[in-house]
């Protein structure tokens, strides 16, 4: 059938959506209203859906498996900072590798038991300062959402904890809009870890604590929390709350527009805010490699009254339950502008591989510039030199037929490839249309074997790999298929779909930084460059306002 056939007869299908059990039922009723259906899975086969959304990981061999066609909800080992515990120990060792000026965005922060001495030796220091006043500390288990087993302190005869807990110091000057409390739920999605994008979601939701702030009632939880799954229990949720309103929420847009009024340089605060999120992420890369999925954290910043943000926490599955309307509002629009950010393209509908244009599959590769070749040596299921680009599409075709199976099937494709095509005849092929000198025999079977023993012993290798489709031949031509969040006209990042916008990478050098890895170090130089940008006299202005919003 040719590609023509497939693009008349594509307007007449549907995508389709494979949801996991608890999943939020907004997500299911989004996705039908754009259209999707959702996969049946007695009647479809198993790789017959576009997007598999699951509030748990996805298995590696989910990754490996993964088509062209597909989008997994999930990135492998997103843990890494959305664990209280593990995000603690990666800001620190960012903070000891690059100083505190960047990294001091986290309160100082210790993880009992196994840093009980530290915390011992940190509290008595404070207790003995002459002069200083004693700080407040608050403790978290380091596996709990929504405000569950929190406790605030000043003395440590208070401290009980009967799991794996994160103490830190508790910023007591938050900012309080009419006295109350408030902290901001940012959307991140991260479409790739390698090359690392990230987009900010420009809508979010703020979020207020239902009684004012006292550092008097420290076991107050509708005082100090700002959670909703807390605060909607409280007797003041539905009451009006002079100068914020009924319930515990505004929008994004609602704070700025409240900022901007009262003379606050609203850019200026969420510049810092991007800062932290690239920061953060940074600090966890690079994660295993995996193609086609992507992770929506939910960020947690806290504002204090000098208008510095503080990280609190990173959410894994940040809720998308709607407990009013602010939420339907923000909920809705950012799961319809998920799906468009996903970038599916009409041939994504057939999820077939044959597809003109979804041949080549969509691997991780490394950002081009304009009018350059996105070439670069990565190891395939057989390691193989760098080739250059494939001239021909239809010479693909074989090769590419013959990648539908499985990695545990290699073996045998290799076998009835070797039949259908002789190694000899193959490689001529090749150096005709490629002009490429021929890679010797042995030189392939060394690497065949090593590919083999690494497929079959460690998946860890294995999600190196899994940049490629499980061919042999494969690996003998370059891809030209980009990674779905590649603009098709530049190989770039999208800068902007929806509320989505990116900030990472944020210039050309940064962008450099991610080509075949992340230099770490040298993208902590160009935001070391934009933050001297960012510290302008307007800050002066925002200190007067201080007052003035605290007072409201």
């Amino acid at each position: 059938m040719m590609a023509d056939d497939y693009d008349t007869r594509g307007l007449l299908r549907p995508l389709v959506f494979r949801l996991h059990e608890n999943v939020p039922a907004i997500v299911r009723e989004v996705l039908l209203e754009r259209g999707w259906t959702e996969f049946d899975k007695k009647e479809q086969d198993d790789a017959d859906w576009n997007l598999y959304w699951r509030n748990s990981p996805f298995r590696m061999t989910d990754h490996h498996s993964i088509k062209p066609w597909q989008r997994l909800s999930h990135y492998p080992e997103a843990v890494r900072i959305t664990r209280k515990d593990y995000l603690a120990r990666h800001l620190k060792r960012m903070k000891g590798a690059y100083g505190s000026g960047l990294y001091e965005f986290s309160p100082v922060a210790f993880i009992m038991p196994n840093d009980y001495v530290k915390f011992i030796a940190e509290y008595s220091k404070e207790r003995q300062s002459v002069g200083r006043r004693p700080s407040y500390w608050i403790c978290k288990p380091v596996d709990l959402s929504c405000g569950r087993g929190i406790l605030i302190f000043q003395d440590i005869k208070d401290l009980v904890y009967d799991c794996t807990v994160i103490v830190q110091k508790y910023i007591s000057n938050p900012l309080l809009i009419s006295g109350y409390k408030l902290d901001l739920r940012l959307y991140v999605c991260v479409t790739s870890f390698c090359p690392l994008t990230i987009y900010t979601y420009e809508e979010g939701l703020v979020r207020f604590a239902t009684e004012k702030f006292d550092l008097g009632s420290l076991d107050n939880v509708y005082a100090h929390l700002t959670n909703t799954s807390i605060n909607k229990y409280g007797a003041s949720y539905k009451k009006y709350k002079e100068g914020i309103g009924c319930g515990c929420k505004w929008t994004f847009s609602k704070f700025r527009s409240y900022l901007r009024i009262s003379g606050v340089d609203d850019m200026v605060l969420w510049q810092k805010i991007n800062n932290i999120v690239i920061l953060t992420l940074l600090a966890v890369t690079p994660l295993p490699v995996a193609s086609n999925c992507f992770e929506l954290f939910g960020f947690d910043i806290l504002i204090d009254d000098k208008f510095k943000p503080w990280l609190l926490e990173v959410n894994y599955n940040p809720a998308l339950c709607l407990d009013c309307s602010i939420d339907d509002t923000v909920k809705r629009k950012l799961l319809h502008d998920i799906v468009e950010l996903l970038n599916y393209k009409q041939t994504d509908t057939f999820r077939q591989n044959q597809v003109a244009g979804i041949k080549a599959g969509r691997r991780r590769v490394p950002w081009s510039t304009a009018g350059e070749s996105a070439t670069e040596e990565t190891p395939g299921l057989l390691t193989c030199q760098k080739v250059a680009k494939c001239t021909s599409a239809s010479f693909v075709q074989p090769a590419l037929q013959a990648a539908r199976g499985s990695i545990r099937k290699v073996a045998a494709l290799t076998k009835k490839t070797a039949r259908a095509h002789p190694r000899k005849t193959l490689t001529s092929q090749l150096r005709e249309r490629m002009n490429m000198p021929k890679i010797p025999s042995q030189a392939k079977a060394e690497a065949k074997n090593k590919q083999l023993q690494e497929a079959r012993y460690s998946s860890h290798k294995s999600a190196q790999l899994s940049r490629w489709l499980p061919t042999p031949d494969f690996c003998n031509y370059k891809s030209t298929t980009c990674p779905y969040f590649l603009s098709d006209k530049d190989q770039r990042p999208i800068p902007r779909v929806g509320d989505f916008v990116l900030i990472f990478p944020f210039n050309e050098a940064a962008l450099q930084a991610c080509r075949g890895g992340t230099d770490t170090k040298s993208i902590i130089k160009e935001i070391n460059k934009l933050v001297s940008k960012q510290l302008p006299s307007k800050q002066q202005n925002t200190k007067k306002r201080v007052g003035y919003l605290t007072s409201v």
